[in-house]
């Protein structure tokens, strides 16, 4: 096992018992050369969100509403199944396929009461956009089986530089039943080809029982997950309980050690594993204690922002920000603060003019403009 990338980590219980990060990279609020301007308003719950190439855009809201935005006025998109609208589950994700201009393939994640079981689980479709109504809609992959719980569906959806699909789906509140074994779903990143046939060469398939959609495993609730827009690695990252946020690079047939490791610990305060790394699992890139609650994630790639390109953005919905972290090579160095206390973040992206986008309850998408 490769020592954890921030060196010696000692991990302390105050207060209450939640956990926190002793000799941590220090928060640092970045300098105001910045404002946020409201592109969009009236969406409660933005939860994904995707570029045209018109430069309109496509909002999921997660009680189930499509919306289609054109210079700033909204359109409710028809056609849209049904989302099983529970605790953290509803429609959620949104992306394009790579080649969209083409072929037009648009894919979508939601909470959907389809298949065995009770309740809602988390599903992938892809469909097309024609006169503002979704066509074409095909299954892509359903989770199962369905459960009533309304936590952990995930749900993010990347297509890496090869044209795979990779999406998430968290394992439900089964921490003990489902991120460690390979024949149940959730608690998984998955990647298939983009018509949902499986790859040949995924990591699991010819083993028996397995899912062989499953890329990774032992993940809790990943609700960030973005291309490297240099290596073309896939990052994520996922909730920890109290404690124990992870960042992670996925890798082919990884297991990142949910229940087995965590660096946090369970809501009533009781530990949930003394071991905090073991053999054969993935150490995170990163982790935060006390935990952000992140949700949303975006790369800088432009050159918009001084100072800024190269670094990711992690929105937080605990503590109302958005986290701006500097690297070298792959090791995190540095952490700052922007828009403090902007809302609960549910969503971040660069658009295709360079700007970020944050999608936040309660305020709809906002746009970050450099002074």
């Amino acid at each position: 096992m490769k020592n954890f990338a921030l060196a010696i980590i000692t991990m302390a219980t105050i207060g209450c018992n939640s956990q926190v990060k002793l000799n941590d990279l220090p928060l640092r609020e970045a300098p105001l050369n910045y404002t946020l301007e409201t592109v969009v308003d009236g969406i409660p719950i933005p939860w994904g969100m995707t570029f045209l190439p018109d430069g309109s855009f496509l909002v999921t809201e997660k009680s189930g509403i499509l919306y289609h935005v054109i210079k700033g006025k909204k359109t409710e998109v028809k056609n849209v199944p049904e989302v099983y609208n529970r605790g953290q589950g509803g429609l959620l994700d949104i992306a394009l396929h790579p080649d969209y201009a083409k072929n037009g393939w648009i894919y979508i994640s939601y909470a959907s009461t389809e298949g065995e079981g009770t309740g809602g689980n988390t599903k992938i479709i892809r469909a097309k956009l024609e006169n503002e109504s979704l066509t074409a809609i095909e299954s892509i992959y359903k989770c199962g089986p369905n459960t009533t719980k309304g936590q952990h569906f995930g749900s993010r959806i990347v297509f890496d530089n090869d044209g795979y699909l990779y999406f998430s789906a968290g394992e439900r509140g089964a921490h003990y039943v489902n991120p460690q074994d390979l024949t149940r779903d959730n608690g998984k990143i998955y990647r298939l080809n983009a018509d949902g046939s499986i790859p040949k060469d995924n990591p699991f398939v010819g083993v028996a029982n397995a899912k062989e959609a499953i890329y990774t495993y032992g993940n809790r609730n990943p609700q960030g997950m973005v291309k490297h827009p240099e290596t073309g690695a896939i990052w994520e990252h996922e909730h920890g309980p109290q404690g124990g946020d992870e960042i992670n690079i996925v890798k082919k047939g990884a297991n990142y050690g949910w229940p087995v490791v965590t660096y946090g610990i369970d809501y009533d305060n009781t530990i949930i594993s003394k071991e905090q790394q073991k053999e054969g699992i993935q150490d995170p890139e990163y982790y935060w204690a006390p935990s952000i609650a992140p949700s949303g994630m975006a790369f800088i790639s432009s050159t918009i922002y001084p100072n800024w390109k190269g670094n990711l953005l992690v929105g937080s919905l605990k503590f109302q920000y958005v986290e701006m972290l500097t690297f070298t090579g792959n090791k995190i160095t540095g952490r700052q603060k922007i828009a403090t206390d902007v809302g609960r973040l549910r969503n971040i992206i660069q658009g295709p003019d360079g700007y970020i986008y944050l999608g936040v309850e309660g305020k709809g998408i906002l746009k970050i403009i450099p002074n």
